[in-house]
């Protein structure tokens, strides 16, 4: 039987090892839903931190016409006690979904009405920055293509990204589209990915599932972010 001690020291090897080669801690995304008419999408992520080994989580609701958090729609949590051998952080997100349940509520958000996945980095495949991917009810084909820009280094490092996106009907016409807000330039990013691209259930409107690698003292820390389309 293996001792506290001993699963301690390799839950301890795990997050600062384990999961990649990163050395600081790395997020796990959750898909939360749409609302009914796709106007708003709820995701969360979670992790523990690799210093304290406290669980950690976040909450975001996104206005998917705008691409932007609603009012109130980004909330944190970070717990006060460090995490048990065997548990990886999940239960500071679901204390957060239960202490926020108005927010939800407020923009009609359903669990059940998660996004339909169209693309997906593969497990041990570092998000890049192209994806091409298909939507087969519809009869559409997507190309996507991220361009990021690094300036600076060290503390005053800061970076920015945008996606163009190119979208072929069933006739064959194509439409292009920008996605992302280039002018925003966010501190310690060093590099961005496509990691899962989805559809809401109804209305057709992509999320774009962006895995940021972040500058920290151990190495960086991986964490995501979404860009909204609707169609």
């Amino acid at each position: 039987m293996v001792g506290k001690k001993s699963a301690w020291a390799a839950l301890m090897a795990f997050i600062l090892c384990g999961p990649c080669l990163w050395a600081g801690d790395v997020a796990l995304f959750v898909d939360l839903g749409f609302s009914p008419d796709g106007k708003t999408y709820m995701f969360g992520q979670y992790g523990v931190q690799s210093e304290t080994l406290r669980p950690w989580a976040d909450l975001y609701v996104v206005d998917v016409g705008r691409n932007n958090f609603v009012s109130g729609g980004r909330i944190s949590y970070v717990h006060t006690d460090p995490v048990i051998a065997g548990q990886d952080g999940s239960g500071a997100l679901y204390r957060l979904i239960a202490n926020n349940a108005a927010l939800a509520e407020r923009h009609r958000i359903n669990y059940l009405f998660q996004g339909q996945p169209l693309f997906i980095a593969l497990n041990g495949q570092d998000a890049g920055s192209a994806a091409e991917f298909r939507d087969f009810e519809k009869g559409e084909s997507y190309r996507a293509a991220l361009s990021a820009s690094v300036e600076g280094s060290g503390e005053s490092l800061r970076s920015s990204f945008h996606i163009s996106l190119e979208r072929t009907g069933r006739d064959g016409k194509k439409q292009t589209y920008t996605v992302g807000t280039p002018q925003l330039k966010r501190p310690q990013i060093t590099s961005y990915g496509i990691k899962k691209v989805m559809v809401a259930p109804h209305d057709g409107s992509i999320i774009f599932v962006i895995e940021m690698r972040k500058q920290s003292a151990n190495g960086f820390d991986v964490r995501y972010m979404v860009e909204a389309l609707r169609l």
